[in-house]
């Protein structure tokens, strides 16, 4: 088949106008074409680096063939390079650059490299195993179809390459159409695959096959984007990067039946959607994903924004970018730029947003972003994060999610794995999930009595989970946001025997952190931030050197703060997080304060109600969390002055209130 021949044939439409693309991001977006034709220059010197915004295993040592490729090299002990080098994502790449500067050696080496690849890396050879995983060739499927399209012009896309090329993706549909059962149902694996063999099946030439492939590729990612998906968007693995791949794919879906006029169940179509407000939910203010699980600081705003127009959403299009960028564009096509230029943005002024089937918080005040994670593991792609919250503020990230670094079975996997490793507490400093390898756990902790209100001024997120019920605790963690940078945090510890608890604070890498008197302190250009901590008993507080991972493979030393308590029974701990910019700081207190039984004239013990005292410049607050029913017969508090009646309450004393305050639970 001709290139002519094969360019009437194909249904992958992604592009409409390439040049005009072309003409758009050589405008548009210069410094990302840049990297992109740096890229492609390496690809044609046999130079690899796996550094593109989704690659998911990202390298930072190029590895240069000087003779021919070796597809199968492993230049370490991680397999995961063998993986990306065969997902060939490069080779969209040497597309674009060809199509920004039509210099005809970015055309050879994709043919060259296609047809030996195809020539020498068989299915069929057991040698060739890593090469061929089904997720690799679901992914090839993407980056092979959507390559092709920039080349069809091109003198190198001979007869004879066209061939291999068909050929070659004709194997990859059998081969994806025969991988089916219960795991890939239920993993992102069986997305990726299958939106794999969706395109796969519009690039062969129409037939009753590739029709049959296109049917049953729908039917599975429908059934697939039903289970892995919860009612609140969220992919079910608990890890925005594999949340977003998995959006990606369905977005492309969504996006060629519609422009096919391919009949695709409802399914599909909303929770994709949902998909995307997922993303936009949690999305830092810096645009990228949370480090959740599996997952890397990505700016995921090329999601939200191709569903934004997709979806004429103009909540989407606030969250991202104002017009279409380098990755979307060349997804999306040319009509697609003034259409989403039309669309207007639509500012959300929400505080809150929950995530209720995932059990994700987040909270936003000004630039002020808090994440608290209280949900599932979400499997292998999980990490013992229960009860962890990200902080960031000014421009920057405070207290962070350690990040992944690496998926080899070793040392460093369950560093960041483990619960120590996220902002969070254990208990006689065990994990809480413990990992058996890299992708199973020997013991699960289910979580517990996820919620989140907001009430004027004040939210609060609290939960617990059962990863300590084996030696007799059950931890609850309730964080309540006061406003104008003061945060605070209640640890509660439930038990009858004696135990050593934790609570662990990862600092960001960009600042210096000094444990005072005073506080522990936290300071940046641009920030300066204030850690009091408070507890029925004494507290010992250290700073210890750790280590966090932004991207795989990418290693920064930050520290943590890790402050421990031993009891008898009940324990408790207080947390006062006071972020304030690192000019205008202004010192804050954290005091206990007695809680008296208005109605009985005795003092609860702290294992049944306690209350703290926070004072910052002309901001004061009384703060009273129950831990327990503690209203018998009828009954109110008084903590300091302040009568009310629930198990989390508020009062602005610099206001003057002391009755009553604003109840944030029950």
């Amino acid at each position: 088949m001709t290139r002519s021949e094969y360019a009437k044939q194909t249904r992958i439409c992604f592009l409409d106008d390439r040049d005009a693309v072309a003409h758009y991001v050589k405008t548009c977006e210069q410094a990302e074409l840049k990297k992109i034709l740096t890229v492609a220059d390496d690809v044609v010197n046999q130079s690899f680096l796996f550094n593109l915004r989704w690659d998911m295993e990202r390298t930072f040592e190029p590895v240069v063939f000087t003779d021919e490729i070796d597809w199968l090299h492993q230049p370490g002990d991680d397999s995961e390079w063998v993986f990306a080098f065969n997902r060939m994502r490069f080779w969209i790449c040497l597309g674009q650059a060809y199509a920004c500067t039509k210099d005809e050696k970015y055309a050879r080496t994709f043919a060259h490299q296609m047809c030996d690849w195809v020539k020498r890396v068989k299915r069929t050879d057991p040698l060739c195993a890593k090469a061929w995983r089904s997720i690799e060739a679901g992914l090839r499927m993407e980056y092979w179809t959507k390559a092709m399209q920039y080349f069809l012009d091109s003198p190198s896309i001979t007869e004879e390459v066209v061939d291999v090329f068909l050929c070659s993706i004709t194997e990859h549909a059998q081969f994806l159409y025969s991988v089916w059962d219960s795991y890939h149902l239920m993993s992102n694996w069986g997305v990726l695959e299958n939106h794999g063999l969706f395109l796969a099946s519009l690039a062969m030439p129409k037939s009753q096959t590739s029709d049959s492939y296109t049917k049953e590729a729908l039917r599975r990612l429908a059934l697939e984007i039903q289970i892995q998906v919860y009612d609140d968007g969220v992919q079910w693995e608990q890890s925005p990067m594999y949340h977003n791949e998995v959006a990606h794919d369905f977005l492309d879906v969504v996006l060629m039946a519609k422009r096919l006029s391919l009949p695709i169940d409802d399914a599909i179509v909303e929770k994709t959607h949902l998909m995307c407000l997922a993303s936009m939910a949690w999305q830092k203010p810096d645009g990228t994903e949370p480090c959740m699980g599996d997952s890397d600081r990505i700016d995921q705003r090329d999601i939200v924004s191709k569903g934004a127009y997709l979806f004429g959403d103009g909540r989407l299009k606030a969250a991202g970018y104002p017009h279409l960028d380098f990755d979307c564009v060349w997804d999306l096509g040319a009509k697609a730029i003034e259409a989403y230029d039309r669309l207007p943005s639509t500012r959300m002024q929400q505080t809150l947003t929950v995530l209720t089937e995932s059990g994700n918080a987040i909270v936003r005040d000004n630039d002020t972003y808090l994440r608290f994670h209280c949900g599932t593991l979400g499997a292998g792609h999980g990490h013992s994060d229960k009860l962890h919250f990200d902080l960031y503020a000014n421009g920057e990230d405070i207290f962070v999610d350690a990040g992944r670094f690496t998926y080899v079975p070793k040392a460093e996997r369950y560093e960041f794995k483990d619960s120590t490793a996220h902002n969070t507490t254990t208990v006689d400093r065990k994990n809480f999930t413990v990992c058996k390898d890299s992708w199973e756990c020997s013991k699960l902790s289910a979580p517990l009595g996820f919620r989140a209100v907001q009430k004027g001024p004040y939210c609060a997120l609290q939960g617990s989970h059962q990863g300590y019920l084996d030696v007799g605790v059950l931890p609850k963690r309730t964080i309540i946001t006061l406003g104008e940078g003061l945060i605070l945090l209640s640890d509660a510890f439930l038990s009858v025997t004696e135990h050593t608890y934790q609570s662990y604070l990862h600092f960001n890498a960009s600042g210096k952190v000094k444990l005072t008197d005073d506080g522990t302190f936290f300071e940046s250009p641009n920030s300066k931030v204030q850690v009091l901590v408070c507890s029925g008993g004494g507290v010992t507080q250290f700073v210890k050197a750790t280590r966090m991972s932004w991207h795989y493979n990418q290693l920064s030393d930050n520290k943590t703060l890790v402050s421990e308590i031993e009891t008898v029974g009940f324990g408790s701990l207080f947390t006062l997080i006071s972020v304030d910019k690192a000019d205008r700081f202004v010192p804050a207190k954290l005091s206990k304060v007695r809680v008296m039984s208005n109605f009985k004239k005795i003092r609860f013990g702290d294992d049944w109600i306690e209350a703290v005292k926070v004072e910052r410049g002309k901001q004061s607050f009384t703060v009273v969390v129950a831990h327990q029913e503690w209203a018998t017969p009828t009954d109110t508090f008084n903590a300091d002055g302040c009568t009310g009646f629930g198990s989390v309450v508020v009062f602005d004393t610099a206001a003057g209130e002391k009755e009553i305050g604003t109840r944030l639970f029950c």
